[in-house]
């Protein structure tokens, strides 16, 4: 909705604001052509200034629509590029037209494409295809909810709420509809989430692991690498309460790299051991499963515990050694990768199930392993940032969360910075007074090799570049990237731990799995291309020692305002849940109750992060009719039950963290 009285002017406008209304002439159009692509371009000018338009897409249209020395309403959001303001794809109507449809100043924006514009679809002639459809609607629509409801939060009668939506007397009655319409939403929606909550805790089955026996306790007294922290401890309570529970055990565990989240793991797999069930672990990796694998051998050595490992590159006949050794129950805990998800994996007794940074796996991959067992396994999901659909799960539906705050004693925060192409100089005089100091180095590109599509750095010539500016004897180089043999990844990456290397020139798949506490520097190529999720990933990487830790995120010069907010994100701080929140922001939760991971919920009109207060009071609200009728049997739930029946979703994917 957009208020046509209040009209700003070029020379003097907010840019923060989303949508504004420029009232002006438009001269001076013209075609330029840039390689394979065409614009339109034209000058607009409200005597106070100019403000480039530009098109990409239905020139033809555009340019025999606009007409010279008309008196147009412009209207959208600039944005500046180099030191000129541009709007690209403005909605723009004639301002002598203004009182042709509406008598007063408020206009309904929809959103609509060049395209469909050019076959008559502007957001004007959709606001008159909308006025139609509203004039047939009957006098009184049925209302969808509780009466209780509507009294108690003063909520706008639902026909006139719809008509105020699109053509509201004035802005405080659209405000009122737009109040009403997004509760609605929020109220239902909470409603399967909270549902799905309460069936499951009164009818989801789980192991009881009451017993906390001699693997537990000898691994506490004799093996324990280093005393847990209270944050460690108080995770564990949480989790052996879900354990003894008699519900399957739903739950997240989150801490940042380094946080101990691993070792929590592995004790509470010895509950399930001590009960007489076998554990998992799975990881995103091959590198990472490994890794866990030699860490669970060395901690549990002298243990009367059979820890296997099962990947795609053990020899068939290994693999077939394995299956046969679990499907026996002759393995008490099991750490893979994808391969554990495999049909003919077999698992004797299967009470729990760790998954290892859950954000690499897919929801339907999640789902396989929760099915390995007849009776559902406890479920323990870690990572050091939560995707938004599980941030989003643990605020608003089914998933319980723990979370790991404290880091052992002597690690440092890490300094994250950010550094553009221009001051690459100064990068290279850091890394090497780093290394000089013994310290050593990792560097991230994007891309293997050069693409003629994307405008990003490759870690070809990334790595020959790196060679130029610090040349051999004097330093020495690694390369890691996924289109190398496993045995020639072994190789790099073992000749940076042991220190051989001080530079490490990869790609992303050292995002999990390397652990080189002498690494102190992780510099990050194109860090605009990476998501809050993976950037937070990647700077886990360093400060995994007593040393201070640095983490410089590269860009170009120029940014969008998305990529800038992510980048100010990622400098101001280091908390996994803040990034969630703020990668929630920008992304969106993903389907709660489905298989996507990200992406704005089916929300027509709320948001849960901009809405949360609503969402608050829309779960109380929907928690306490369910406190009393858990089944929605009572005649005045009625429509709930309704709704609830036309929402059924027989995959149950929201059960799935």
């Amino acid at each position: 909705m957009v208020d046509r009285s209040h009209v700003s002017s070029v020379g003097n406008f907010n840019p923060e604001e989303p949508y504004l209304v420029f009232r002006g002439h438009i001269s001076d159009m013209h075609t330029v052509s840039s390689g394979r692509s065409t614009r339109l371009e034209a000058l607009f000018n409200d005597g106070t200034g100019t403000l480039l338009l530009v098109w990409f897409q239905g020139l033809k249209w555009i340019r025999e629509s606009i007409r010279m020395g008309t008196l147009y309403n412009v209207m959208g959001r600039p944005t500046l590029y180099g030191s000129t303001w541009q709007m690209a794809h403005p909605d723009i109507e004639p301002a002598e037209h203004d009182s042709d449809h509406t008598p007063h100043p408020l206009l309904p924006v929809y959103r609509t494409t060049e395209k469909a514009k050019s076959k008559g679809f502007s957001s004007r002639n959709i606001a008159r295809l909308t006025d139609t459809l509203l004039q047939q609607l009957p006098p009184t629509l049925p209302e969808t909810l509780p009466p209780q409801i509507v009294s108690k939060y003063h909520l706008m009668d639902r026909t006139q709420a719809l008509r105020c939506m699109h053509y509201p007397p004035t802005l405080q009655a659209w405000q009122q509809a737009l109040f009403r319409e997004k509760f609605e939403e929020l109220f239902y929606h909470q409603l399967d989430y909270q549902y799905t909550r309460i069936s499951r805790r009164n009818h989801s089955e789980g192991r009881v692991f009451g017993i906390v026996g001699s693997h537990f306790n000898t691994f506490y007294q004799h093996n324990l690498p280093f005393s847990l922290t209270g944050a460690q401890k108080r995770v564990i309570k949480e989790i052996r309460a879900d354990m003894r529970s008699g519900r399957q055990m739903n739950r997240l565990l989150q801490g940042d790299v380094g946080s101990g989240k691993t070792l929590v793991a592995l004790l509470t797999m010895l509950i399930a051991l001590d009960n007489g069930y076998q554990a998992c672990l799975m990881a995103p990796t091959e590198i990472l499963a490994s890794q866990h694998f030699a860490n669970f051998k060395k901690m549990l050595h002298g243990l009367d515990i059979h820890v296997a490992l099962l990947v795609g590159a053990l020899k068939t006949k290994e693999k077939k050694e394995v299956k046969r050794q679990l499907a026996n129950g002759e393995i008490n805990i099991l750490i893979g990768t994808h391969a554990l998800i495999e049909d003919d994996v077999t698992f004797a007794r299967l009470g729990y199930v760790v998954i290892d940074e859950q954000h690499r796996f897919g929801v339907e991959q999640r789902a396989k392993l929760w099915r390995k067992s007849d009776v559902p396994p406890h479920i323990l999901v870690m990572t050091a940032t939560p995707i938004p659909r599980t941030l989003a799960m643990t605020l608003y539906a089914d998933l319980d969360c723990s979370i790991i705050d404290e880091l052992p004693p002597g690690r440092h925060p890490i300094i994250t910075t950010h550094g553009t192409d221009s001051k690459r100089a100064l990068l290279f005089d850091f890394m090497r007074r780093q290394i000089a100091q013994g310290r050593q180095v990792y560097v991230v590109y994007p891309l293997i090799n050069e693409s003629e599509n994307l405008d990003l750095k490759d870690i070809m010539d990334g790595y020959e570049s790196i060679s130029r500016s610090f040349p051999q004897p004097q330093y020495q180089l690694s390369i890691v990237h996924g289109q190398m043999p496993a045995d020639a990844k072994a190789y790099e990456m073992d000749r940076f731990k042991r220190g051989e290397t001080q530079i490490m020139v990869s790609t992303t798949v050292i995002e999990v799995g390397v652990d080189v506490p002498n690494a102190t520097v992780m510099v990050i190529e194109n860090a605009e291309r990476f998501g809050l999720s993976q950037l937070h990933q990647l700077r886990g990487r360093v400060g995994r020692g007593a040393s201070q830790s640095y983490c410089i995120l590269m860009t170009k010069d120029d940014l969008s305002r998305n990529s800038q907010q992510r980048i100010q994100t990622m400098c101001s701080t280091t908390d996994g849940f803040a990034i969630a929140e703020a990668d929630l922001r920008l992304r969106g939760p993903g389907d709660l109750q489905g298989l996507q991971q990200s992406g704005m919920l089916d929300l027509k009109v709320a948001d849960i992060v901009d809405d949360e207060p609503l969402v608050r009071a829309a779960r109380d609200e929907i928690r306490s009719i369910l406190d009393l009728d858990p089944d929605l049997a009572l005649p005045e739930n009625k429509t709930l039950r309704l709704h609830l029946g036309r929402q059924t979703n027989s995959q149950q994917w929201g059960k799935i963290s």
